[in-house]
């Protein structure tokens, strides 16, 4: 029977390019940029081992999402399975859970965007930075999907280029002592200051939380499946790519910056890359960086006003949501979601106005509850999506995650572990007050959806 809206269905516009770099574009942002000076203070060098481990759950995470997205390329992604392999509550709880997310990720990519700003205008109050950004990434978002596919594509590009620029110029610094008046710095700073694991293996426990922060985004490739050209060639493709983008971009790029800078001196005000030039008297590719840490910080919030408005569509066409989202544009944008999620985002405007100073440690803690729980129903669900296949199906699977079973329990058991952890750092165990109180409510919500019917 053919929908009573003539446009309730997203188009499909992004090619392989933009999907790979839209996985980029949600993952790369605060967590590596601004969120590493935190990660760093518990865990010193050691932290890249924690990136490696989390990485390594990450693409489990991945890939489990991977298996189903590429049998059933739908937007909303997990929340459409958590709804047909968990029970329509899982697909309630998934999708507005995910919504949440973005919402408080967007607000902590809002926050860091005042303090890069800050770096080169200290005068410009942090709420009229997070204000212009929201208007402008609005706009970006109410277009077609294909016009956001290219903003995110040659954002994203920019941060590639740079963290690879970073590394090379490192690298030098680190042999040749370029920008050091020609002395190698060496590798010292690794094992220096308290050795690799200063608050030994306590530290790399307690650092995962944030870690675990960090990767929040990539499980926008399964989001953006149904806008996908050709997905059973793209999801693969930006899935596998994972495992590199970590390694380089995370490993690879936090190892030579403590290689140059001694750990224990990473601060806390602004971006530890900037730092990085500055320590070494290059002070041209400190304003290069901090520009790409705010298109990074853009980026990041692009992504995340995508994943919204599409999630907000995706429950209202699961019925688990608000009729009125379900309509799109003319151009395929759901544009009545990405309004109300804009909306919703002033308060990021607000706390920037009346801002204290652990906001960003706040909302980081939050965020990490929510994407937690998303992780948690999509390795449910791929469980149950697996055991609804009899085994001739299974064997015709394109895309099939490794190890299964195993690699799946184990991933259920490591995001349990992090949100215990959360409980034994003081400024994240907001988070778990503050979940209860969000599960209960949208609990009610749902109750209520249901009564009305």
């Amino acid at each position: 029977m053919k929908d009573n809206h003539q446009d309730s269905q997203l188009k499909r516009g992004l090619s392989t390019r933009h999907m790979q770099l839209i996985a980029l574009g949600g993952s790369i942002g605060v967590g590596l940029f601004y969120g590493s000076s935190s990660t760093i203070q518990m865990a010193g060098p050691s932290i890249l081992l924690a990136y490696l481990i989390g990485g390594l759950v990450i693409f489990t995470i991945m890939r489990a999402l991977g298996e189903m997205a590429v049998e059933e390329p739908v937007s909303g992604s997990f929340s459409t399975y958590a709804n047909k392999y968990l029970g329509r509550f899982a697909g309630f709880l998934s999708g507005w859970t995910y919504w949440f997310m973005w919402i408080v990720v967007g607000m902590a990519e809002l926050t860091v965007v005042g303090v890069y700003i800050n770096y080169w205008f200290p005068d410009i109050p942090q709420w009229v930075t997070a204000l212009v950004v929201l208007v402008i990434m609005t706009l970006v978002n109410l277009a077609n999907v294909k016009a956001y596919g290219e903003f995110e594509f040659w954002f994203a590009m920019i941060k590639v280029v740079a963290i690879i620029g970073m590394i090379v110029l490192g690298l030098a610094i680190i042999f040749f002592g370029v920008g050091n008046h020609g002395e190698a710095i060496g590798f010292d700073n690794l094992w220096a200051h308290g050795g690799f694991m200063p608050n030994g293996f306590h530290g790399i426990l307690m650092s995962l939380v944030l870690v675990m922060f960090s990767f929040g985004g990539v499980e926008l490739v399964g989001i953006s499946a149904g806008e996908a050209e050709n997905p059973s060639k793209s999801i693969p493709s930006a899935i596998n790519n994972i495992v590199w983008r970590i390694l380089i971009f995370y490993i690879g790029a936090l190892g030579v910056m403590m290689v140059i800078y001694p750990w224990n001196e990473v601060g806390s005000e602004g971006s530890p890359f900037v730092q990085i030039f500055d320590y070494v008297g290059i002070p041209a590719a400190a304003h290069i960086i901090n520009f790409v840490v705010i298109t990074a910080a853009m980026s990041a919030f692009n992504s995340g006003l995508y994943g919204s408005g599409r999630m907000l569509h995706n429950l209202s066409v699961q019925k688990n949501g608000p009729k009125y989202f379900k309509t799109v544009s003319k151009n395929g944008s759901p544009h009545r979601g990405v309004l109300f999620s804009s909306a919703v985002l002033l308060m990021a405007v607000v706390l920037n106005y009346i801002v204290p100073e652990k906001v960003f440690i706040y909302i980081s803690a939050v965020a990490t509850v929510a994407v937690i729980t998303s992780w948690m129903i999509i390795l449910l669900a791929q469980l149950r999506f697996r055991k609804s296949k009899t085994k001739e199906e299974v064997a015709e699977l394109k895309f099939k995650i490794p190890l299964y079973p195993l690699s799946t329990y184990i991933a259920i058991a490591f995001l349990l572990m992090v949100i215990v952890l959360m409980a034994f750092i003081p400024d994240m165990r907001v988070a778990l007050y503050v979940a209860p109180v969000w599960f209960l409510i949208l609990f009610i919500g749902y109750k209520v959806i249901n009564i009305k019917k």
